[in-house]
């Protein structure tokens, strides 16, 4: 059996501003270590629940944040930026049972929740597929279901898990890391608490993994992308499978998950130059 782990920052344990994201940043170090313990907690969790095999994507900044000298041997790591499937690159090497979200936020659309945001916060204001706001976790269910791999286990803050079971069910195992009073302030657990709750939460996930169906999006695939500046709307005009909405907004349309994680990829990858009036 094989499990999937896409962590990222935000919402792991004790998280609660900017800089503690960022290299060079006050705690980041430490920050980094809190974010390898819940990766460890999870893959322990998998593992005693018999997992034989688990692949994690470091899916926050630079791609390069998980001390994977601190992880098990037997986990193979995905570092580093670009990649076709984003947040979830690595989910397309093997039948999994089942995916883990860590340490996952709110989306820019949302009115609460620490650090929310979408795919790139500086660049977006909003991502919509089909017409619906797109949240990082909608776009990381859907590209696990282009692969028929469900979403199992979600860990984040308050209204994080609030938004996980909104999308994919009940049914799906979570834990909430803390309690967000706004967008830089939470009550948090500790970090060895959060990780023996993820630890727990991880092996009854996999246990019960059969429950758990894939997260699928009608095809073909309406993706809207509003930006925070007029330029890179003006820009990505320019190729023939990008309409210009508005002064803000792009819209391409995808085949399949695949195409709009590779489109998306894309633009987050590329440079806007711009003289700001």
């Amino acid at each position: 059996m094989k499990i999937y782990i896409s962590a990222d920052i935000e919402g792991v344990a004790g998280i609660v501003s900017p800089s503690q994201t960022v290299q060079n940043g006050f705690e980041y170090e430490t920050a980094r270590r809190w974010m390898t313990g819940e990766v460890c907690a999870a893959c322990e969790g998998a593992f005693a629940a018999g997992t034989e095999d688990i692949v994690v994507s470091d899916s926050h900044g630079n791609g390069q944040n998980i001390l994977i000298d601190e992880l098990p041997d037997s986990v193979r790591v995905v570092r580093n930026w670009p990649r076709p499937l984003g947040m979830m690159q690595g989910v397309e090497t093997a039948d999994f049972a089942g995916a883990f979200l860590l340490g996952y936020h709110t989306g820019a659309h949302h009115p609460a929740g620490i650090l929310a945001h979408t795919s790139a916060g500086l660049l977006f204001t909003e991502l919509r597929l089909n017409g619906v706001p797109a949240t990082e976790t909608m776009i990381s269910a859907a590209i696990a279901g282009a692969f028929d791999t469900p979403v199992i286990l979600a860990t984040g803050d308050t209204d994080y898990v609030g938004h996980a079971k909104d999308l994919l069910g009940n049914q799906i195992v979570t834990v909430t890391t803390k309690a967000a009073f706004g967008r830089y302030s939470a009550d948090t657990m500790t970090p060895k608490a959060s990780c023996g709750l993820i630890r727990d939460a991880a092996k009854k996930a996999v246990t019960n993994h059969s429950n758990a169906n894939p997260y699928k999006i009608k095809t073909p695939i309406e993706f809207e992308a509003d930006f925070q500046r007029h330029i890179p709307a003006e820009i990505l005009n320019y190729l023939p499978c990008v309409d210009r909405v508005n002064a803000h907004t792009i819209r391409f349309v995808g085949e399949d998950m695949v195409s709009v994680s590779k489109f998306l990829s894309f633009i987050t990858s590329i440079r806007y130059d711009e003289q700001i009036p």
